[in-house]
Parts: structure tokens; sequence; C-alpha cells
């Protein structure tokens, strides 16, 4: 149990590094996150049914009420996946990635619906600290401006990405990640390409290459950690270590971009750092045994 929970921790934390680097693609690519959001998956799919047929790893499930249920999912992470990638394109990425991650504060409310109980106090503390980094990280609180765009859409995208894994926690865990993440990329896929079939001839091959290596390295591989880790520990514990993202996509933003963080994005980050290390090392005791690797 104890090499589960390890595993868990493991994959959560590779998966944050990365992410951390993915949401430069939102201004690197110039492109609508509308139009790169299927093409990335086209590259995220193939990847993942590649890794599914080398490892000759299962690839159906098990019974309908399971490709519902990753219907459900797949529709859930388009829609997140399209409002995060315009929330930075609107604003900037230090704001559109903040206001995502008041998922962490969302889901600490919205797992007990599902698992039953009440939120823990701890929990309670940690998710406002995280708020209240949050907070102090956003720039400017004028809501006629790109800013407030940047934050509706994040907010709303954090939304669908804490429902998002709670439900993945609840209905897929016992599928392994690759499997259950190509579903959920397939989905994406379908949705969103009749939306964007027009504009696939203008795209450049610097722009397909940038695709690839987004929906390779930075797409199938973090996701797929991710899922992995939603596999061995709670949601709410997942979704408070992965705030790091915010403190990893504004260094890299400032080193290769120049959007320089001010001094409250950095007062901001250290809370955000304080709790996802707090929830880290006690997540074991919340947590209890670690599900079995299927």
């Amino acid at each position: 149990m104890k090499i589960s929970f390890n595993e868990g921790l493991v994959s959560v934390h590779a998966a944050v590094i990365v992410f951390g680097m993915t949401t430069l693609f939102a201004k690197l690519i110039e492109l609508s996150a509308l139009e790169i959001i299927p093409l990335r998956s086209i590259f995220a799919g193939l990847a993942l049914f590649i890794y599914i047929l080398l490892k000759r790893q299962q690839l159906l499930l098990d019974n309908i009420r399971d490709y519902a249920w990753v219907g459900l999912l797949g529709l859930l992470l388009a829609i997140h996946w399209v409002a995060f990638f315009h929330s930075m394109q609107v604003s900037t990425i230090a704001v559109g990635v903040i206001a995502m991650y008041t998922y962490p504060v969302i889901t600490v409310f919205l797992e007990p619906f599902f698992s039953g109980g009440q939120p823990r106090w701890p929990d309670i503390i940690s998710g406002m600290v995280v708020m209240v980094g949050i907070f102090l990280m956003v720039p400017n609180f004028d809501w006629s401006d790109e800013t407030a765009q940047g934050v509706a859409w994040g907010v709303f995208s954090a939304l669908l990405f804490a429902l998002r894994n709670i439900l993945q926690r609840n209905t897929m865990s016992n599928y392994g990640a690759h499997q259950s993440m190509f579903y959920q990329v397939l989905v994406v896929l379908v949705v969103l390409l009749p939306w964007v079939t027009d504009s696939v001839p203008e795209v450049s091959s610097y722009q397909w290459g940038q695709l690839l290596l987004l929906g390779v390295l930075f797409t199938a591989l973090p996701h797929t950690l991710l899922v992995n880790s939603l596999r061995f520990l709670k949601a709410k514990t997942v979704g408070l270590i992965a705030c790091l993202q915010v403190v990893y996509s504004a260094i890299f933003a400032a080193l290769i971009l120049n959007e320089i963080p001010g001094v409250y994005t950095l007062l901001g980050g250290c809370l955000v750092i304080a709790a996802a290390v707090y929830e880290s090392y006690f997540a074991g005791a919340d947590d209890g045994p670690a599900k079995p690797a299927a």
C-alpha cells in the first residue's frame, strides 16, 4: 500500500512540472484555443494508442456504462481545455493559471457530495490558503479589462476540471491510466474537430511541429500521470499538490516569455506552495489504503 501511495505522489508531482511548461503553448502557438485543443488531441491520442499497443494493454472497456462515463469525462475535458487556453490568450499565462487553480478549492467542497461525509477543517483551511494565494497573484481586479475575462474563463475551466477529476476517481479508477486517457482524448477530438476543419489547411508546418510536441510530450504524458495519481490519491489531494503548477508556470513564463511576476504574485506563490507541501506531506493519513493497480 505504501508503494502504491508513493507512486501516486510521484505521478502527480511529475505531471505538475510538465504542466508548468504546457501553458507556454497557449502563447507560442499562433492559433486560437478552439483550434489548438482538437489538433493537439490528434497527436496525444496517437501517442496513447501506440503505447497501449506496444505494452499489449487492454484497449476495450468492460461495458457500455463505462463508455458513457468516459464520454462525459472527455466532454468535460474538452471544454476545460478550451476555456483554460482561452483564458491565457485573452490575458496572461499567470492570470489564466492562477484562476484555473481555484479548482483545488472547488474540489474540496464538491468531493463530499460524491464520497459522503463533510469537508474536514484542515482541508478547508488549506483550500482557503490556496484561494488567498491565488487572489494575491492576480495582478488586476478591474472586471472591465482583459484580466477579468481571463479570470472568468479560468474559474469556469476550474469548475469543469474539478468535476472531471472527481468523476474520474469514482467511475474509472479500475482502468489503467493510458486506457482511460486515450478514450477521453478521443472524445475531445470528436467533439471539437468539426469546429476547425476549415482552418486545418492554413496550419503551417512549424505549427504542426509545435502541436506534435504539445500533444505527445505535454498532453499525453502529464495527463496520464495525473490520471494514474487519481487511482491512489483523493482528488482533493491531487488538486492541492498540483497547485505547484502556478509557480512553475510563472517561472517558465518569466524566463521564456518575459512575463515577470510582481511582488504580490511571489507572495501568493509562497502561500500556494505552503498548502501544496502540507497536503503532500499529510496525504497518507487522509487517503487510507491505496487502490490496487488494474
